[in-house]
């Protein structure tokens, strides 16, 4: 099974449990973490811009159709797209930004979903949201973000080779 198929599978596993587990958690607050979100984040991390903007498309219009939909059909996919397309750049312009780029977005999510819930009129968008549920948004996403990308990096890339080492021995029988 190639990457990008273990990948699909991963995220369908995550949605599940993102919507089955992790919304019903008892958490303080009205918030939980995106693990959505963090997953396109770490695709993107892996893949670059234009692979994080599709996938994050793809995630988000599958997530705006999972129940409970309380939002507008295709937010989602909008959020994703643009946040999946902000962590591939971000790595594409500094490769060592990774893990920046990570928990830069794990707090920009929350961020792009309520500016972009508010300019489509989304009635949920407004000050209670801007001062109650996005700290706790953001500080969720925050703690959740670097196990899950580097789960899904680690998936999405593969295990990082390692240098082989000859021994000393052999090195110097050929000197």
């Amino acid at each position: 099974m190639g990457r990008n198929a273990m990948f699909v599978a991963l995220l369908l596993g995550i949605m599940i449990l993102q919507v089955t587990v992790v919304n019903r958690l008892p958490l303080p607050g009205h918030a939980a973490p995106d693990l959505v979100l963090l997953a396109v984040v770490g695709y993107a991390l892996a893949r670059g811009a234009a692979a994080g903007a599709v996938m994050g498309f793809a995630a988000g219009l599958v997530s705006d159709l999972l129940p409970p939909a309380a939002h507008l059909l295709g937010h989602n996919a909008l959020v994703f797209c643009l946040i999946g397309f902000m962590a591939g750049r971000a790595v594409e312009s500094r490769p060592a930004a990774g893990p920046l780029a990570a928990l830069a977005c794990a707090i920009a999510g929350p961020v792009v979903a309520l500016v972009t819930g508010a300019l489509v009129g989304d009635p949920r968008a407004g000050v209670s949201m801007l001062t109650a549920v996005l700290p706790q948004a953001m500080i969720y996403n925050l703690l959740a973000a670097p196990p899950v990308v580097w789960m899904v990096r680690r998936v999405v890339k593969g295990p990082e080779p390692r240098p082989i080492q000859m021994p000393r021995s052999a090195m110097r029988s050929h000197a």
